[in-house]
């Protein structure tokens, strides 16, 4: 105990002190020097965090800062190497995260469905028109370029996001309902993305509905069936998977967001604070509608956190990837690029929040679904 209190201390002042050095360094022009002290200020407050029972949760987050300063600062190192452009990762990424999230689920988390319709249905539906309306209104009062409004577009017409059931589980909400959500969103998200982005993008960019449709089935579809077979012949004979598939999809996200930023980088230095401040605006719409429409249809307080957070946060990597598929993701997918790391930051903050806040009677918490899904 006392040596982590020490370790705890010590990263605490080299993040001082690396903080310090950065303001020096940017003071007197030597970017150069600055970027570096920057990833090693993140990295250091990351493993600070990792020290503190509450703060370990926003850990990685924290280490997605320290890599998105690398794009910003070397975006040459995140373009390309050789001949081989990193942005040929992404797909194949996405792909592996997808499969990880099949291999999580079960036939039973789409049989709660049965069991708890006007959960699902009231999720979904407030998921699919709240997140898509809200980016459209976003789009209309910030004015960004075409592709860039296109690509708010995109991440508000994606299906929930993959962090949204350790969320729940953090914000004592309901586990089981959440992960039929992501489920559902996810299965029907290669005609509900496709549609939204035809209705309220097509202004913006061109949309090929059917293009979509097939690059939504492969990068999402395909690999989280594959994942589902491979739990229902195969489970529990690959324990090691279970503990890969996490720090895989971790690092696949991470180098996900950094080629994206690398790519974008001097759009982004262009409309980047306001993007973040309509970013934010947007995901913090998620949440609150979310939460109070489900408390409008009389939900109980734990199924209206959950609505609340399976609202809010969106699954950014599928943006990306669809920015790609368009051959525009140094614009288009900027915002997704944003999405990450502030739903991370957002979704963290609520849900600790809710977990210090007691539910009502007969809200309790089922630590069962914990165990067999966090």
């Amino acid at each position: 105990m006392a040596t982590a209190s020490v370790r705890s201390k010590v990263l605490l002042f080299v993040s001082i002190v690396l903080a310090i050095l950065f303001g020096v360094t940017t003071y007197l022009g030597r970017h150069d020097v600055a970027g570096w002290l920057l990833i090693l200020f993140f990295l250091a407050i990351a493993f600070r965090f990792r020290e503190h029972e509450i703060l370990k949760g926003y850990s990685f987050t924290v280490m997605i800062f320290a890599a998105v300063s690398a794009a910003m600062y070397f975006p040459h190192y995140f373009i390309q190497v050789g001949d081989f452009k990193l942005s040929k990762l992404i797909v194949p990424l996405m792909q592996i995260i997808m499969f990880g999230m099949g291999t999580g689920l079960s036939l039973k988390d789409f049989a709660r469905v049965v069991r708890m319709p006007k959960g699902v249905i009231a999720g979904v539906m407030c998921h699919y028109l709240i997140m898509p309306m809200v980016a459209f209104m976003i789009t209309k009062i910030f004015r960004f370029p075409d592709e860039v409004a296109a690509g708010i577009i995109l991440i508000g017409s994606c299906p929930n996001g993959l962090a949204s059931n350790v969320m729940t589980y953090l914000a004592r909400a309901n586990l089981a309902l959440s992960v039929t959500l992501t489920a559902i969103s996810t299965f029907i998200a290669p005609f509900v993305t496709p549609f939204f982005m035809s209705l309220l993008a097509g202004q913006y960019v061109e949309i090929d509905f059917w293009a979509m449709v097939w690059d939504i089935t492969k990068i999402v579809i395909i690999p989280v069936t594959a994942g589902l077979i491979f739990n229902f012949f195969l489970h529990g004979k690959f324990k090691w998977l279970d503990e890969v598939m996490p720090v895989l999809s971790m690092a696949g996200i991470a180098l996900i967001i950094v080629v994206i930023t690398s790519a974008g980088r001097d759009s982004l230095l262009v409309v980047g604070p306001m993007l973040i401040l309509a970013v934010l605006m947007h995901n913090m719409s998620g949440y609150f509608l979310g939460y109070w429409s489900a408390r409008a249809l009389r939900m109980n307080e734990k199924d209206c956190r959950t609505i609340a957070i399976e609202v809010g946060l969106q699954n950014a990597g599928l943006g990306s990837s669809l920015a790609l598929a368009m051959g525009k993701l140094a614009t288009v997918g900027l915002a997704a690029a944003i999405f990450a790391p502030v739903m991370n930051i957002t979704g963290s903050s609520l849900a600790l929040w809710w977990r210090n806040k007691p539910l009502p009677e007969g809200n309790s918490y089922d630590t069962e679904e914990v165990v067999k899904h966090v």
